[in-house]
């Protein structure tokens, strides 16, 4: 563990667990006016043979990332699934460094929503992802 790592200024233990993220806490999110920034500290569980963090790992932060924002900018309790998902990997993260999905842009309509995330490691670019969302009616 990096304990002695500070997490940035801003970040709080994310808001949101689930199953599938449950294996890579602790994880970190920020809320902005446009979104939901999420981040960790790269350990071990996070990464795959070759010691760099997995890209299902970061596949999958973005799209919570994206998703959370999206659903935020919707009015915060919308339901959204995910309808596309893409992921250009533009360096890799290391264990130590502080790994960061920040939602850059969000396009809410009124049942799709478009949101690109950028994934940076200690402040350097790590993969772009771009993804669309659909709003889901809860039923009356």
């Amino acid at each position: 563990m990096h304990e002695t790592r500070p997490i940035p200024d801003g970040f709080e233990r994310h808001f949101r667990q689930s199953p599938v993220t449950d294996p890579w806490e602790p994880l970190y999110s920020r809320r902005t006016e446009r979104g939901v920034i999420l981040g960790f500290i790269a350990e071990t569980a996070h990464t795959n043979s070759r010691g760099f963090v997995h890209g299902g790992l970061i596949s999958a932060l973005a799209d919570n990332a994206m998703g959370l924002s999206c659903a935020q900018v919707a009015g915060g309790e919308a339901s959204l699934v995910t309808v596309n998902l893409t992921l250009d990997f533009l360096g890799s993260a290391q264990i130590g460094q502080w790994v960061e999905f920040d939602t850059v842009f969000v396009k809410s309509g009124g049942t799709l929503s478009f949101a690109q995330a950028f994934v940076t490691a200690d402040g350097e670019p790590c993969a772009r992802a771009n993804a669309v969302f659909r709003l889901l009616r809860k039923a009356a």
